[in-house]
């Protein structure tokens, strides 16, 4: 089950998921967006409606997962948002509360509601979509740092508390990725970030083989951590080519 599934990391790890024989489940709030998607991928896929930031929502869309192919293996936590971009001063309190409401909320719900079935099932990956910004301090960035760090210390914690019911909680850092979200930040024209040439952004096919790598033995070492696809070694074990010089 993948989360934000509609564009960028969510629909190229779906696309990448079936490519391994996977059952995907494509959960946004754009229903056209992975309607259209899910009829791509054929009888493999279900498309599922659903807002992260609501915890109803994300606890029917575990039970219509578990009642359509009778199992839930893998979620993974994607659904996240960094507009609007702005200094603490200058921001919208409503704004950054709805991002707080998607990147912790979202990534809380997930593991609320999937942990019950994957604990009873005795197995199951989660893996929850990381940043640097977890761990630094950016201009114009307090909502994403913040919400973040607080995914982090979610899988750090969710770990901590179910490893030895056979689950593995895993967070992925994959660096700057050409997506839409690259146009919001490179517009803010706030931090480093802002300034990076495309160039320097992976695709989001490469994020979608490491998620893929970290639900196989591979991801055993990094439960409770962020693996990241910034250093040469963590592309090296996904099959990826090496940091650009």
């Amino acid at each position: 089950m993948i989360t934000g599934a509609s564009r960028g990391i969510g629909a190229a790890t779906a696309r990448h998921m079936v490519t391994q024989g996977a059952n995907v489940v494509l959960a946004a709030r754009t229903t056209d967006a992975i309607t259209s998607l899910a009829n791509e991928l054929g009888s493999n896929a279900l498309a599922i409606p659903c807002d992260v930031s609501d915890w109803q929502q994300v606890l029917n869309l575990i039970t219509e997962t578990v009642s359509r192919f009778g199992s839930l293996d893998v979620l993974i936590n994607n659904a996240g948002v960094i507009d609007p971009i702005s200094r603490i001063v200058d921001s919208d309190p409503a704004a950054w509360g709805k991002v707080a409401d998607i990147n912790i909320k979202g990534v809380y719900h997930g593991l609320r509601a999937a942990i019950p079935v994957m604990a009873a099932q005795g197995h199951g990956t989660i893996l929850n979509i990381s940043s640097g910004a977890a761990t630094s301090a950016l201009e114009g960035w307090s909502h994403y740092c913040a919400t973040k760090a607080a995914a982090l210390s979610l899988t750090r914690c969710a770990d901590k508390e179910c490893r030895a019911q056979g689950l593995r909680i895993i967070g992925l850092s994959p660096g700057t990725v050409a997506t839409d979200m690259q146009q919001e930040i490179r517009a803010s024209g706030l931090n480093p970030v802002s300034q990076l040439d495309p160039s320097a952004h992976i695709p989001a096919d490469w994020v979608a083989q490491g998620l893929a790598y970290l639900c196989g033995p591979g991801g055993d070492i990094w439960r409770g951590m962020d693996f990241s696809l910034k250093s040469d070694q963590g592309r090296a074990d996904v099959g990826l080519p090496p940091v650009a010089i």
